[in-house]
């Protein structure tokens, strides 16, 4: 089969690349045909290309297809087999906004997250999902029963006891090897740190795009499995004179059941959501949230799900990762730089949901202000996903995917290891097996301010 991509390779354009609209409520989206005739368009170019083949599993399942077929071809490959290429796909972007150079403008209109989308959308409207993966992305749904007391101590021991795993991987599929998170028996929202409405002790200061005050988005990882990173926040904030308190009713952003392909339960888990976001945005405080992908899938996922919503637009304009949000304020000079405490070595992993932002470097950047403090920074994706890793049949490629960050870390020797993902962080921690833990950035500022 000729394709464009073999009858002579273009550079890509050279203007920003462009996110066209999820066009989901089309019909045509789930039309079945259509979809495979894009799948195969796509894979050719990128069979013509190769230079996603690092990435992740997704690109070596789809290019050991072609070269193991008759034709070597994408032609040759059974459209059965494309499935396998979707099961390793788990949305990441990092190929449509760091490697291909054929995403819009350019006019072989190239997006392969969006069109992974597309596939595991018309999969789930035509057959569901599987019970492991309903229940591993209901995160907040688990994180309400998980976060009894006495359930989560029987949940931990659970994950903890290697009979009880290989039954969960006889049962679930849940892979025995691979680390699960715990969870806490006193979420964040009942942690003495945790003030719902911080009185405003001197009107907030502006800088910038941020007003100076904060409703924290404390996300479903936040709220039950490490509240430290909220507790870590708030500290932070507080310090640097900016008021913080908890969004009162949140839900999970979304991002797992879109990784799963369930739209519709992505839309309602919007509609519960971004009203009470919209209304603190309304009140004059900004959004922040400590986990990249929540704040992924209200910068980018929402708006281009719902292009036609002015709240899921205000809420875009309004909502910041962390070290964002820190960043713009020591640009208009209103970040506490007093750190007393320097941190040594640190290995920086950027997580992929944080560097799909284009925002650049801000975490590594507001680090390297600690004084006699080193920064050494990885731009690899570590293979976690959040369920990616956990799964039977998946598990190892994770480990094989974040194999080349583990080592970078190893190599480095820091004094701390870290990365913006939480769940990134404890896959680095999974592969080093050296009895060592992850510091997220936040916890590692505070410990530079010492509070």
């Amino acid at each position: 089969m000729s394709t464009p991509a073999k009858e002579g390779v273009r550079e890509g354009s050279l203007e920003m690349p462009q996110r066209h609209p999820v066009d989901w409520r089309d019909p045509d989206f789930y039309d079945e045909q259509a979809l495979l005739r894009e799948m195969e368009r796509e894979f050719d170019i990128c069979h013509g290309c190769r230079r996603c083949v690092s990435l992740c599993q997704a690109f070596p399942a789809l290019f050991d297809l072609i070269d193991e077929s008759e034709t070597m071809e994408v032609d040759g490959v059974a459209k059965s087999d494309y499935w396998k290429v979707v099961d390793h796909c788990y949305l990441c972007d990092l190929c449509f906004m760091t490697k291909c150079p054929y995403v819009p403008p350019h006019e072989w209109n190239m997006d392969f997250p969006h069109l992974m989308l597309r596939a595991k959308a018309f999969r789930f409207k035509r057959d569901g999902a599987r019970f492991r993966d309903r229940l591993l992305t209901s995160t907040d749904a688990v994180g309400r029963l998980a976060g009894i007391p006495v359930v989560a101590q029987v949940v931990n021991a659970v994950n903890r006891n290697a009979a009880a795993r290989r039954v969960l991987e006889r049962t679930l599929e849940v892979s025995a090897e691979a680390p699960l998170p715990e969870y806490q028996a006193r979420p964040l929202r009942r942690r003495p740190a945790v003030r719902r409405h911080t009185p405003l002790e001197t009107a907030p200061e502006a800088a910038g795009p941020t007003r100076g005050r904060v409703a924290l988005y404390a996300t479903c990882y936040g709220s039950y499995n490490e509240p430290g990173l909220g507790e870590d926040l708030i500290a932070v904030f507080e310090h640097n004179r900016i008021p913080v308190r908890l969004v009162e009713r949140e839900r999970c952003c979304g991002m797992p059941k879109l990784e799963l392909g369930d739209l519709e339960t992505v839309e309602r888990l919007k509609e519960e959501n971004i009203p009470v976001l919209a209304r603190h945005v309304d009140e004059g405080w900004d959004i922040v949230a400590p986990m990249p992908s929540c704040v992924l899938m209200y910068k980018q996922e929402l708006p281009l799900l719902f292009p036609d919503d002015p709240e899921v637009r205000k809420v875009r304009e309004a909502i910041f990762d962390p070290f964002e949000y820190l960043s713009l304020r020591h640009r208009h000079g209103k970040l506490n730089t007093d750190f007393r405490n320097p941190l040594g070595t640190i290995a920086y992993h950027a997580a992929c949901h944080l560097r799909v932002q284009n925002m650049g470097l801000k975490t590594r950047d507001l680090l390297a202000l600690i004084p006699d403090t080193r920064i050494e920074v990885v731009e690899r994706c570590s293979g976690h996903d959040g369920t990616y890793a956990v799964k039977r049949e998946t598990h190892e490629f994770s480990v094989k995917i974040g194999r080349p960050v583990v080592e970078r870390v190893r190599k480095f020797a820091a004094d701390h290891y870290t990365s913006d993902c939480a769940l990134a962080g404890h896959q680095i921690g999974y592969g080093l097996a050296d009895g060592s833990a992850p510091e997220h950035p936040l916890r590692l500022l505070r410990l530079a301010y010492g509070i």
